[in-house]
């Protein structure tokens, strides 16, 4: 069963080590924990339904609950505190793309706000109802969920938009090919939220991220059908996949997503390597990416981040030997951990992993086979619970990310951690930060921040310092050549920081083409768009 009030399933726990919790305890301070509500304390407070009366709109209080929020900071303190503002008036499960045309029909007639749910993994805030007068109906995709079509010849598989990550490489692999799109999230997200918010997955140098991924559909808007066909390439005017990929259903609701799939690889495997330092680590990245080397995933640890990731491990003795024998070879301190991963026939990973070697020998790198790449991949979905295990012991703990060029990430990079590490500082609070860079290109490459912090003696004073910590850092993202969001989509958190990056032409083309698909301002309202 999935939590109602946190991520993934309930019969699932990611314990912290004890040398994990001595090492928060030292870098952040002991902590207390915040009392939880319960469900059934939640599903007193939610109101009666303002919806008209349609056989298709459910309007039970734990539907409603578990439609309310997402998975941000700010979602997670309302689910716990029992603080959640607005329910969704009721939630509708359509199961074709004719459900869902009644579904808008009934919307637009009524003057319902409606909002699309995927697999419920925001952190941006997409799928959290305002407060309006507005009654307000959240669309579940998720009886949607299969695979509808595959050509073979043109390598274009057609699924049912709500499809989550597991049913589309299950129901690939079982015909030999794979979608290849692994976000964090890939246990819960689903196909059409991918392509709804430009998601991006964990081995997108080989596969692409979803821009690349996504080939056409369909989708359902207040004006009608809008599908889009699999050119493979055109020049006829400004693709209309765009106009879909990152518009977080402020245009429709996407039913059917058409992508590009590949056979599935010979060989895969995953490696780690160690540098001295920060600089001779992000250079031997550049340089494995500008020069082209064919791996499928690569991610960089800072050494802050480096020191972390080994301190939660666990099993101290390995961990020991392990740091015997690199500072034998000159990565004691300030060393940074790189994983990459190779995939392919066993040909090519053979000369990838050469290659990838004899670059990284260049600056230092220190290569320690396949074990702890084996770690990495073996627990990549499950981090995420980490976050119960660290809430149980009383830390908060949130992410933000962005890109920037190369010229930048240093610079960018320093400011978000100095930022968060030194908000706090009135308050006397310790906030330990770091960073990996997770998705590279020749350009630039993301950044990905991590951030804990002790959570206060109340729930509003601790929203109160994540509301500090992240809109602080998201001002200096967005007014120093980073995006405000890499992989996250915009939703309603991000919203007021767009105009920004966007400019004010940008945001009048934004707003224009989400005016002419629902002018009336039903789909979504307030998501990536604040009008």
């Amino acid at each position: 069963m999935r939590r109602w009030n946190g991520w993934g399933d309930d019969q699932f726990n990611l314990e912290l080590p004890k040398e994990g919790q001595r090492f928060l305890d030292k870098r952040v301070g002991s902590a207390t924990p915040l009392a939880d509500v319960s469900l059934e304390q939640v599903c007193a407070q939610v109101p009666e339904s303002r919806l008209p009366p349609n056989p298709a709109c459910i309007d039970a209080a734990e539907d409603r609950v578990r439609h309310a929020r997402g998975q941000s900071l700010a979602d997670w303190l309302a689910m716990r505190s029992g603080d959640f503002g607005v329910f969704p008036d009721g939630v509708a499960y359509p199961e074709t793309s004719l459900d869902v045309q009644a579904l808008l029909q009934y919307v637009d007639d009524n003057g319902i706000a409606l909002i699309p749910y995927g697999g419920g993994t925001s952190v941006a805030g997409h799928i959290n109802p305002v407060a309006s007068d507005q009654p307000v109906l959240t669309v579940d995709m998720g009886r949607m969920n299969r695979l509808i079509d595959l050509d073979r010849e043109s390598q274009i598989a057609t699924f049912g938009a709500g499809t989550p990550g597991p049913l589309v490489e299950s129901q690939l692999r079982a015909l030999g090919y794979t979608l290849g799109h692994f976000p964090q999230s890939f246990e819960l997200s689903t196909i059409g939220g991918w392509v709804a918010s430009r998601s991006s997955g964990q081995q997108s140098l080989r596969y692409g991220r979803i821009e690349q991924l996504f080939a056409g559909g369909r989708i359902e808007t207040l004006k009608g059908t809008l599908n889009i066909p699999t050119i493979p390439a055109s020049s006829a005017g400004p693709d209309i996949r765009e106009m879909i990929l990152g518009s977080e259903g402020r245009i429709g609701l996407i039913t059917e997503v058409k992508v590009r799939v590949t056979p599935l690889p010979a060989h895969e495997s995953f490696h780690v390597m160690f540098f001295p330092s920060w600089e001779e680590a992000r250079t031997a990245c550049r340089k494995l990416v500008q020069n082209r080397t064919q791996l499928s995933m690569l991610r960089l640890s800072n050494a802050i981040e480096t020191e972390t990731q080994l301190a939660l491990a666990g099993h101290p003795g390995m961990i020991g030997l392990l740091e015997s024998y690199l500072g034998l070879r000159g990565a004691k301190y300030g060393k940074c951990m790189m994983t990459f991963g190779l995939t392919g026939s066993k040909r090519q990973c053979r000369n990838a992993l050469k290659e990838t070697r004899e670059i990284c020998r260049e600056f230092g790198g220190i290569y320690t086979g396949q074990k702890l790449g084996e770690k990495w991949a073996a627990k990549r979905f499950t981090m995420p619970y980490l976050r119960e295990a660290l809430w149980k012991l009383g830390y908060a703990v949130d992410t933000l990310e962005t890109a920037t060029d190369w010229d930048n990430v240093d610079k960018l990079l320093n400011q978000i951690e100095e930022n968060l590490r030194n908000q706090l500082n009135e308050k006397e609070e310790l906030v330990h930060v770091f960073t990996h860079l997770s998705h590279f290109y020749t350009q630039g490459c993301s950044l990905y921040t991590t951030y804990v912090f002790r959570v206060a003696d109340s729930y509003e004073e601790t929203l109160a310092r994540w509301k500090t910590l992240k809109n602080s850092t998201s001002d200096i993202i967005v007014n120093n050549r980073g995006t405000i969001s890499h992989q996250h989509g915009v939703g309603k958190d991000h919203a007021p920081f767009l105009p920004v990056e966007k400019g004010e032409l940008g945001m009048l083309a934004i707003g224009s083409l989400c005016q002419a698909f629902d002018p009336a301002g039903l789909m979504n309202p307030q998501t990536l768009v604040q009008k």
